[in-house]
């Protein structure tokens, strides 16, 4: 495969950072074209179509990120099987990937239609945007299994060291998705279904350009139609990785729902400001995840290739890089909060509760930094189960407990939002806990199998 890395030997600093730099960068460029949805109804529509998009955030996620997580389990597999030559398990690891993807994707079509409406109920959404919301999910839904494809098969080029290629096809359909966006809102006079349909038509170009590129690719990788079967063994350790990792991903988007509903009660100004920062803060998030994407597919192919001592100079430098990249977006989000928040909308209170959830979350991402590594790290050796359970009751719990009793007290968003840091704090101390036991009394059994 083309622009394919040596991971498993040379220096780690340089290639963590060429892996990582383009990975980051396609996650921004994908939420920032997420947010040209947002800019555009906020700009062109009004405040309630921006918070009719918004709101549906967490229940995207909720369902799409489970999957997401299962492609890491694909990269795990596929990374590995590239460190020790075996080129029988690269192939088969790649179509029964590719299989995942689409019919996975074809189930969340289908759950997404089927509760769109009593989930956005439950959420609390306002009778006043419920309409716009709804017709925006489940337009959506409809491009769930290019969505998915496209995760995996960037999880396929990720796992041979390949991160430009996706972010390069990125830029092409998202590109469209912004053209398409001004085209149908402002040329063609349409709200929230406009923004929806360039969505779901920018992923079905990139998806189907990273298959055929993929089809065309020399070597393990290359898609064969023949090849295209169910591999029990191959599943069963795509799912044995994947699953936790998108359980874990789900605990966050599970938080996020509970905290969404109560981010409604607040009213749409609120609700509006929230989805703005939103769409900022999720730079941050993208950047330190690219680290601990890049520690995975680092730590699978050196773990493959039978060498630990590599594998902990991985985790370090992937810390180290990811708290560096960390305070830079603190710096740059809450330094100009307000001017970033701008860009979005010119009502100066959506301004004024935007800035206030980036200062208590993108403030604090230094923290956040421990848990993608961390998680990334145990991830690549193949021990995903813990880190997603301690993510489920640190997590979910410190959350869930927040907003049911300290913010029923002090009924503010600052509060609210404060939920955040104090959840990354706790489960960063459970699992850097974790971690080190891990290292020094399982670790070392693993080596002398």
């Amino acid at each position: 495969m083309k622009n394919q890395m040596e991971m498993t030997t040379g220096s780690i600093a340089p290639k963590l950072l060429l892996f990582a730099v383009p990975l980051a960068c396609t996650g921004i460029l994908q939420q920032l074209f997420n947010a040209a949805d947002v800019m555009v109804v906020g700009r062109f529509v009004g405040s309630e179509a921006m918070a009719a998009v918004g709101s549906n955030g967490a229940f995207i996620g909720l369902l799409v990120n489970l999957f997401i997580g299962v492609s890491l389990g694909a990269n795990v597999v596929i990374a590995r099987a590239t460190g020790r030559k075996d080129e029988e398990t690269i192939k088969a690891g790649v179509h029964n990937a590719i299989l995942i993807a689409i019919i996975g994707g074809f189930l969340l079509l289908a759950i997404g239609e089927l509760l769109a409406r009593p989930l956005l109920g439950i959420l609390g959404v306002p009778s006043n945007i419920f309409p716009l919301a709804l017709l925006y999910l489940r337009i959506y839904f409809i491009g769930m299994p290019v969505i998915l494809l496209y995760n995996f098969e960037s999880a396929i080029f990720r796992s041979q060291g390949n991160t430009k290629t996706p972010l390069i096809v990125l830029i092409l359909s998202g590109c469209t998705n912004v053209v398409l966006n001004l085209v149908f809102v402002v040329g063609f006079g349409r709200s929230v279904d406009g923004v929806a349909i360039a969505t779901v038509t920018s992923n079905v170009m990139s998806s189907t350009i990273l298959f055929w590129i993929l089809k065309k690719t020399e070597g393990p990788t290359q898609i064969d139609w023949q090849a295209f079967h169910f591999d029990g063994p191959i599943l069963k350790e795509i799912f044995r990785i994947g699953l936790p990792a998108g359980l874990q991903s789900c605990v966050f988007s599970i938080s996020n729902l509970i905290i969404q509903s109560a981010i409604n009660s607040l009213g749409a100004t609120v609700m509006a400001a929230s989805s703005a920062a939103f769409n900022l803060e999720i730079i941050a998030y993208y950047v330190i995840n690219a680290f601990g994407q890049g520690c995975t597919t680092f730590t699978s192919q050196n773990y493959g290739a039978r060498q630990p001592e590599r594998c902990v100079k991985v985790a370090r430098w992937s810390m180290i890089l990811a708290w560096i990249a960390a305070g830079l977006c603190t710096l740059v989000l809450c330094g100009l909060s307000s001017l970033l928040l701008s860009l979005f909308t010119t009502d100066p209170q959506v301004i004024h509760y935007g800035v206030i959830r980036l200062w208590y979350i993108a403030g604090f991402e230094c923290i956040n930094a421990i848990l993608e590594v961390i998680s990334g790290c145990m991830r690549g050796y193949g021990y995903s189960f813990v880190p997603a359970i301690i993510t489920l009751v640190s997590i979910c719990g410190v959350r869930v407990t927040w907003t049911y009793t300290i913010f029923q007290i002090h009924h503010s968003f600052a509060i609210l939002m404060l939920s955040y840091p104090v959840s990354w704090g706790v489960t960063a101390i459970a699992l850097i806990l974790a971690y080190f036991y891990f290292k020094k009394h399982i670790l070392p059994k693993e080596w002398v199998r």
